[in-house]
């Protein structure tokens, strides 16, 4: 949509809305990666809300293969909330991920809104020749995913009041974790196109990347990682409403081999908040990119390939036995 709505002519724009962050070329190894993301809370801590939503405002910068080099931050919230110290506290938890990252918040913009929503405009810099994009993947290339799904089952069981200690723990600690460490690995280990699985989950991200690429996928449903527990919580019914808008999205263009049950259908298209980078790699780089997240600490899973066929089809084939 946003394609035809703001349609650029300026030769110095790289990269607009149909990617993951825009790029603007300064010279002829420097451009700027722009991007921006807010939403409402997920979790019940404020400080961990903040963490990940700056988490998940700087990924698209990390998805282009960029630095980022300073924040803004955007808040909604209640004024008549604001004695009680929540604001301050999902501030916080902003500016401990972007301290981390390595980069400033120097400024930003709030209003008073009666549901609380926050996040960043995170500004990063990128060497064109080396950028990251989803129109660069290639027929053979592997698909690596860093980052576990279940994000969006876990914020609605959260909601309903039904999720587990121990699950929401691991879900803020993957969807804290930065994705600098994946692109990172990526840029060294020779990879071109990438894209952070966040809110069309799994196969909406994948059928952006193939479709700009032109060329179409398969997913081994049993090689996808899952966050601790996500499974049961999606049996139990606690799907988010853009979960199910994802499936009706990709309904023609997303085929199954053999018996996929629902509640993996329903993972692999998941809405997902902050989750990691699926990676195309050339495949006789694979094993480089797996040894370069591994040095990094991250890990890496090989879930797919890219193919020849038509542009945006996905084949998901049958589902082997879980790890």
């Amino acid at each position: 949509m946003l394609r035809h709505l703001l349609p650029s002519e300026d030769p110095r724009v790289l990269v607009d809305a149909g990617d993951d962050a825009a790029v603007y070329r300064l010279d002829g190894g420097r451009a700027l990666v722009v991007t921006l993301d807010f939403f409402t809370p997920i979790v019940d801590d404020p400080c961990d809300f903040g963490r990940i939503a700056a988490a998940n405002a700087l990924s698209d910068v990390y998805a282009m293969g960029g630095r980022p080099l300073f924040a803004l931050n955007l808040l909604s919230f209640p004024r008549k909330l604001l004695p009680e110290g929540i604001a301050e506290e999902i501030i916080r938890g902003g500016a401990e991920k972007a301290r981390e990252a390595g980069i400033p918040v120097v400024g930003g913009h709030s209003i008073d809104d009666a549901e609380p929503k926050y996040g960043m405009v995170a500004v990063g810099e990128v060497d064109p020749g080396r950028m990251l994009s989803i129109d660069r993947a290639r027929p053979g290339d592997d698909l690596v995913l860093t980052k576990p799904l279940g994000s969006g089952i876990v914020a609605t069981a959260v909601k309903a009041g039904a999720c587990p200690d121990d699950v929401l723990a691991g879900a803020v600690r993957t969807m804290a974790r930065l994705n600098r460490a994946a692109a990172e690995a990526a840029l060294a280990a020779g990879a071109r196109a990438a894209t952070d699985v966040t809110g069309y989950g799994l196969t909406g991200h994948l059928g952006n990347m193939v479709r700009a690429s032109g060329l179409s996928a398969s997913i081994d449903a049993g090689r996808v990682p899952l966050l601790p527990g996500v499974r049961a919580l999606a049996e139990a019914g606690h799907v988010p409403g853009g979960t199910r808008r994802n499936q009706e999205d990709s309904a023609e263009s997303v085929s199954y081999e053999g018996d996929i049950d629902e509640t993996t259908r329903t993972l692999l298209a998941d809405a997902q908040t902050s989750g990691g980078l699926l990676i195309a790699c050339p495949a006789d780089r694979t094993a480089a990119l797996l040894g370069e997240l591994d040095a990094r600490g991250e890990p890496g899973h090989v879930v797919g390939a890219v193919l020849d066929g038509p542009a945006g089809r996905i084949m998901v084939s049958q589902v082997r036995s879980e790890s």
